[in-house]
């Protein structure tokens, strides 16, 4: 018993608490605002699923923290084969969620997302072979590049092609521009990127989007998309409602007109933010912002003091997952950003989410809790 409270003791000077806490508040205030946005009590399927989530979330967080990333990173070849694998469950056992993307593998009542999982083993691989070459001065070869841009453009196309999930896809690019970007890759290599895209784009765009893709990105921008407001923008519209009827304190929890009303559909996932404006207003919403930019901060201040290249491209891929997804949720629920189904990190209703954000903090834990030896040192 005395090993056990030593090595709890040891593990909470070491850890990184304070974000753990940062984490816990964060749900604990979604768990609030979904019960909300459910109209589901305490004691509910949405509520009772997301206490589970949190709890599991935090076992994951400490789990992962526990864990060395450099030996995680060092067996970067076998987290692109799970990767792959667990992507390709998709193809034959992918369901249909909410969104209509077949994105989810369904195991009786319970739901696994497998491309949120993939976004940690994804952004450790990009930051190790990142890292990699950096070390041996070959960052910016051609070689190089095309070999990161290869793991990229692999679990990038099997998202799209095994479940149509386009948010979900269009994360991992954000992570690997922040990687390549922060990690030293030249300029001149960018400019390429958009030169291929600016090329390819409209044969992308014509073939491999579907009618409502490119609606739904077309939307916040031009309103002849849905000029009735019933169809594609009517979410976003009624979001944009909700948010300007919570003026400043908001209507009351479980007293906003709109949330509790159902009139906007996925609240609970999607749309959370509408709920805390509604009904919480500037306070609320404000609220939502400052603890997510302290854990971004938080994660990018543990990058900077971990000494070593790796750590920092570790944690760089762990906040530009966060950045994204945060942006593009609060973009939709304002109207100024597509409606493509990314949840609100730590706020939204969704099991694998909130597990799988809590093992990504869990990782940036486990970068403080290791000073870095000399050989794992890279300028």
């Amino acid at each position: 018993m005395r090993k056990l409270f030593e090595a709890v003791y040891r593990y909470i000077r070491e850890a990184d608490i304070f974000l753990l806490a940062l984490c816990v508040i964060s749900a604990a205030y979604g768990v609030v605002l979904i019960s909300s946005a459910s109209r589901s009590t305490v004691g509910g399927r949405v509520v009772t699923v997301q206490v589970i989530a949190l709890v599991l979330g935090v076992a994951a967080y400490v789990l992962m923290s526990l864990i060395d990333i450099d030996i995680i990173a060092d067996k970067s070849k076998l987290l692109v084969v799970f990767s792959v694998a667990l992507i390709s469950t998709l193809f034959i056992w992918g369901e249909a969620g909410d969104t209509g993307n077949k994105a989810w593998l369904r195991f009786g009542g319970i739901g696994i997302q497998p491309a949120e999982i993939v976004k940690i083993p994804f952004a450790i691989v990009i930051a190790h072979m990142v890292t990699e070459f950096k070390a041996r001065r070959s960052l910016n070869s051609p070689l190089a590049v095309m070999q990161v841009i290869a793991v990229f453009g692999l679990l990038f196309g099997m998202i799209l092609f095994s479940s149509g999930d386009l948010g979900s896809a269009l994360v991992y690019v954000f992570i690997l521009l922040s990687v390549m970007f922060l990690g030293g890759v030249r300029l001149r290599w960018f400019m390429m990127g958009v030169g291929v895209l600016a090329v390819s784009g409209p044969f992308i765009w014509s073939n491999f989007l579907t009618d409502r893709q490119r609606a739904r990105i077309i939307a916040p921008f031009d309103p002849g998309v849905d000029p009735t407001g019933l169809d594609i923008t009517w979410q976003a519209s009624q979001s944009k409602m909700a948010i300007a009827a919570g003026k400043f304190s908001g209507q009351g929890l479980y007293k906003g007109a709109l949330t509790q009303s159902g009139m906007i559909p996925h609240q609970e996932t999607d749309f959370i933010f509408s709920a805390a404006g509604e009904e919480l207003g500037f306070v609320g919403c404000f609220f939502i912002i400052l603890l997510l930019t302290v854990i971004i901060v938080r994660c990018v201040y543990v990058g900077i003091k971990s000494n070593s290249t790796l750590g920092l491209l570790v944690c760089v891929g762990m906040t530009a997952m966060l950045i994204f997804q945060t942006l593009e949720n609060i973009g939709m629920c304002l109207g100024l950003a597509p409606v493509i189904g990314l949840t609100l990190p730590f706020f939204s209703y969704g099991g694998t989410s909130i597990v799988t954000v809590f093992a990504a903090m869990g990782v940036v834990s486990g970068i403080k809790m290791r000073p870095k030896p000399a050989r794992f040192r890279t300028m």
